[in-house]
Formats: C-alpha cells, structure tokens, sequence
C-alpha cells in the first residue's frame, strides 16, 4: 500500500513535469503539419524559445485599457495552474488537490479565464477584438455544456464525482462499458480542438480577418504578458489532453515511471493527432461548428443516458 507521502510526492513531480513539457505540445503539432506538408518546420522547442524572448521583453498598454486588461493574462494562467493541480497530471499519479465535485470546478476555473480574455478583448475598445470576443462567447455556451454533461457520463460510469477517483476506477475497469467511452472520447476530442482554438474550430495561424476567433482577442498583448497566454494555452491543451488521454489509454502496471512514460506519450499521440487533424482538414465555416458543437452535446447525452440505463 503506497503511503499519503509518496502519494503527494508524485503528485507534485507529475505537477511539474506537466509544467515542464507543456510547451511541447505545440511544437509536436507544428512539425506533424510540418511533415504533411513536405517542409522542415519549426523545431519542436519553438514555444520555450518565444517563451524566453517574451518575458525579456517590456508590455506596451493602449490608454484606453484598464486593469481587467492587465489582469487577464494573470488570471488566464493562473487557471490553468489551478486545473493542472486538480487533475492527475499524469496516469499514475494523484491530483495534488482531490474533492468530491472537483470535476465542476474544472470546468468553471477555465469559465472564469474565458471571461476574463473576452472582457479584456472589449476593454480595449476595438470592434476587431469584439468581434473575436463574441464569437469565442458563442462557441463556449455550446462547447461547455457538451464538455460537462460527457463528465457527468464518466462521474455516473464509475459512481464517482471526483476527477482522481474517475481516473483510478476508470484503471481498475478499463472499458466497463465501451460505448459510453467511445462516445464521451469523441466528444472530448472535439471539446479539445474547440476549447484549444485548433482546426476545425479555429486556426491558432490565420490571419485573415473574418475567421480570426481568439488570436484577434489577444493581439493588443505583449511581452511578458503575451508570454503568459502563450503558456497557460499550453498547459490547457495538456489538461484537456490528460482528461482524453485517461479514459482511451488506463494503463496501470504498478510502476510510477512506466505508467507516467506511457501516460505522457499518450498525450504527445494526441498532440500528434491534432497535428494530423489540421494537415487533412480544413477550418470549417462559422456556421458549422454551432453544429458540430450541438452534435457533439447530442454524443455526451447518449453517452450519459446509456448509464443511467446501465445503472
């Protein structure tokens, strides 16, 4: 039986290397779309690169700005941190904080950094950012319904409501119940590409004026502060990643290193995937991702109603 201190010893190294390779993932789905297109790309450590130039770099601020537009990028990644502590950060590996409906706050500590980043986007006066904001407002009322009624799925598949012990009973019982896995996987893996602003649902590399979503919410950002929505964008691509990654691949062979190696490769194969999803697919028009959203809440229902009759 591992005691409490081992325990909490690996929930803060899985913590930190979370930390640590979070800036990864990026730089895996560049060179995926990279090898796709037949180029060389940028190198797979970009991120930490950009990273250190920006936080050398001072902040210029608009004088039509106040403090909500100083305290987004704080907060943004301030919340990020926050999900990351609640999560295992690693399959075999405890969440650094654990309660009874933790999985609630998963969801509305990532609420409460849209909210900020969208306020910011309107705080600076421009109808460009607006535009970006009220689209990015749209897509969440859809996204986020779709993304909490999959972890209801997950919370009454394994009658539990902690994200820590979904994950250690989702081990115990691998695929107890295939269909309502694969169908909360799909909704995951859209909620991911969504809330991550990947294609199809947005383009983190366009620059065309009428499909820009949130890079147009964080133009007016630089240096340090730019540095910090950079960073905690990849630390909520690596939770989303955790979450989907825990309920397709629920390898427990007993070893802290093997099942956190496997588990950390996995989000990598997701990063990958994401890399494949935006070579082989276009963005799709504003009008179809509400639709894709819809479908995908339609998947994380049938998901939870298949439990309920399981139960």
């Amino acid at each position: 039986m591992t005691d409490f201190s081992t325990l909490l010893l690996r929930a803060h190294v899985a913590f930190l290397v979370a930390l640590i390779l979070a800036p990864l993932i990026p730089g895996i789905i560049n060179r995926m779309k990279a090898v796709f297109a037949g180029r060389q790309g940028p190198p797979l450590l970009q991120l930490y690169y950009d990273l250190f130039k920006l936080l050398r770099k001072g902040t210029v601020y608009s004088s039509t700005t106040s403090w909500v537009f100083r305290m987004a990028p704080i907060v943004s990644l301030t919340a990020a941190l926050g999900v990351l502590m609640i999560i295992p950060c690693t399959g075999a590996s405890p969440a650094m904080i654990s309660f009874q409906g933790d999985i609630i706050l998963f969801a509305y500590l990532f609420g409460t950094a849209r909210f900020f980043t969208v306020t910011a986007a309107l705080d600076t006066g421009s109808s460009f950012e607006g535009m970006g904001a009220s689209r990015e407002v749209l897509y969440a009322a859809l996204a986020e319904p779709a993304f909490l009624i999959a972890l209801s799925a997950l919370a009454c598949l394994n009658n539990r409501i902690s994200i820590t012990q979904i994950f250690t009973s989702a081990a115990e019982n691998p695929f107890s119940n295939i269909a309502v896995i694969l169908l909360v996987a799909v909704t995951l893996a859209i909620v991911l590409l969504t809330e991550n602003c990947r294609v199809p649902a947005d383009d983190p590399n366009t620059h065309l004026e009428l499909t820009m979503i949130h890079e147009v919410m964080v133009l007016d950002y630089s240096g340090p502060d730019f540095a910090y929505i950079l960073y905690g964008s990849a630390l909520k691509l690596w939770a989303f990643a955790a979450i989907l990654v825990a309920i397709i691949l629920p390898v427990r062979t007993g070893s802290f290193i093997l099942d956190s190696t496997v588990f950390v490769f996995g989000i990598f194969a997701v990063a990958a995937a994401v890399g494949v999803v935006e070579s082989i697919m276009a963005r799709f028009r504003l009008d179809k991702i509400p639709k894709m959203l819809i479908a995908a809440a339609a998947l994380s229902a049938t998901a939870l109603i298949l439990t309920l009759i399981r139960g």
